[in-house]
């Protein structure tokens, strides 16, 4: 199993964030599960590439070409893909994964678990997306995104779908055991 993470290029205000960020790879790479994620040396992506590397775990990063030109590559790496764009890297992330976690970070990390969260909603695929929710780091996104389910903009069995936890152990066992609902389009009364 393969487990993409998306994360901060930096490694935010508090050591809580790196702390988890170290946790979690050690999870990981203790249970055999690899890591797939964006390639860079820097933050929290770098913290998460080198606990799993220092705890034996296999690395996966891909990493655009103009990225790796500002030598922002991670060169350490169990294996590292350079690819031609962000619209690659995402697709080849998605590809290689079978669950995706998001730690804390800025836009991009959003975007990157909003998309696969989107696709699993679709039906393109049935791997489970979660949050490490990091001293409550996301939970007025949370709290918004519930909001989007009281004003009838998505379905509760939507917002379900996203695996949230504080713990990394808790966080990997729910996405080990996660059961996909029915397809968004399966019912054509859902929204």
């Amino acid at each position: 199993m393969n487990i993409a993470i998306f994360c901060g290029s930096s490694s935010g205000n508090s050591p809580l964030f790196t702390q988890a960020a170290q946790a979690l790879a050690h999870s990981m790479a203790a249970r055999d599960i690899g890591l797939v994620y964006g390639g860079g040396r820097v933050g929290l992506m770098g913290v998460v590439a080198d606990a799993m590397l220092s705890a034996g775990g296999n690395v996966i990063g891909i990493i655009p070409q103009s990225l790796a030109d500002k030598e922002l590559a991670h060169q350490d790496l169990s294996e590292l893909h350079i690819v031609a764009d962000m619209h690659e890297r995402k697709a080849s992330m998605a590809e290689r994964a079978d669950a995706f976690i998001a730690l804390p970070g800025g836009a991009g990390t959003l975007e990157e678990i909003f998309e696969a969260w989107t696709w699993a909603q679709l039906g393109l695929h049935n791997k489970p997306c979660g949050f490490l929710n990091v001293d409550a780091y996301y939970d007025k996104l949370l709290s918004f995104i519930d909001g989007m389910v009281a004003q009838g903009f998505m379905k509760a069995t939507y917002r379900e779908m996203l695996q949230v936890d504080t713990q990394p152990e808790a966080l990997l066992n729910a996405l080990q055991h996660y059961q996909p609902p029915v397809m968004k389009w399966a019912n054509p009364t859902a929204v």
